[in-house]
Formats: C-alpha cells, sequence, structure tokens
C-alpha cells in the first residue's frame, strides 16, 4: 500500500525525516522485504529499524508516533488487525522501561509484546543493536533471535534484505 511519499521504501525514509520531530534517528538498519504476519492475501512488506534518541515520555513518544502513521494515511481505528498499511511506527525496547497501559487501541506496551515472536523486526534490529537487552526476558537481540532461528527454523530466512542505496544514505 503506498502513502502519499510512493513506495514503501520512500514512505520509510520520509517517516524518518518526520521521526526527527520526536528526537534524533541515530542509525537505521538496512531494509528488508517480508512476507505479511496475519493477513496474507497483500503485497510483501518493508521493514527497517530506527534508533531515536528523544526526551519524550513514553506516552508522547507513543502518540508522536502514531501522528506520523496518519500524516502518511495511516488511521489504526480503521483497516483491520495485520491489514494493508502504508506505515506501521512501534516502540520496540526503550532503555529498561516494562510498561503495559491499554487505552484503547493505542496501548502503550515496552518492550513491544510480540518481538521475539516476529523475525521481520529482530533482523534488522539485531543489525543495529544486537546487545540491546528486552527488559521483559533480560535477554539481548542476539540472543532473541538465535531463540526465535532455534524454535522456529528457517523463519529468519523469509527476511530478505534489500538493495537501497537512497535508503542508507538517508535520501531519495
Amino acid at each position: 500500500m503506498a502513502s502519499w511519499a510512493g513506495t514503501p521504501e520512500a514512505t520509510l525514509a520520509a517517516a524518518v525525516v518526520r521521526l526527527e520531530s520526536l528526537g534524533r534517528a541515530v542509525c537505521r538498519s538496512s531494509l528488508y522485504s517480508t512476507e505479511p504476519v496475519g493477513f496474507a492475501g497483500q503485497p510483501r512488506f518493508v521493514n527497517a529499524v530506527v534508533a531515536l534518541e528523544t526526551e519524550l515520555e513514553p506516552r508522547l513518544l507513543l502518540d508522536g508516533l502514531l501522528a506520523i502513521e496518519l500524516e502518511f494515511g495511516r488511521d489504526r481505528a480503521e483497516g483491520f488487525a495485520n491489514g494493508p498499511r502504508t506505515l506501521d511506527l512501534d516502540i520496540l525496547l526503550l532503555g529498561d522501561l516494562k510498561i503495559s497501559e491499554q487505552i484503547g487501541k493505542a496501548g502503550l506496551e515496552i518492550p513491544h509484546p510480540r518481538l521475539d515472536e516476529r523475525a521481520f523486526v529482530l533482523v534488522p534490529l539485531n543489525e543495529i543493536a544486537p546487545l540491546a537487552v528486552d527488559a521483559g526476558s533480560g535477554k539481548t537481540v542476539s540472543q532473541l533471535l538465535h531463540d526465535l532461528n532455534e524454535s522456529a527454523g528457517s523463519e529468519t530466512d523469509a527476511v530478505v534484505p534489500m538493495q537501497s542505496d537512497g535508503w542508507r544514505a538517508g535520501a531519495f
């Protein structure tokens, strides 16, 4: 699904620029193409992870991320779970914080509750922060990825790196 910015790659690049309104993007993973999870009747997704330094409180950060999603044409109140979307911004980890707040559809859970189940998240996160610790399990990202590989077999094989010089350079 395309946003006003164009291709999924261009959408992600434009979203990183918007993330700068919430903090400082200090690192970005490569882009990865992955099969959709849940609802399979849609195109492959393009995934990446961005490390953001921010002074915002977690709830304000989430509100900012949801506002950016809205700018790119995604309204979480519309559509259906795991359906097509222009942009999906999640907080994966935030230092050693553990938070679980359910406020409507915009619940705040840190670390991300399905982090350890998703190769499409762990592969790019491992690329930029293999030693980051999941406050929920106490394991590093590389340990979580190893555990997922052990239990899910070749699931990480479905996370395919994409070539995009514009993305790595931060320009499109």
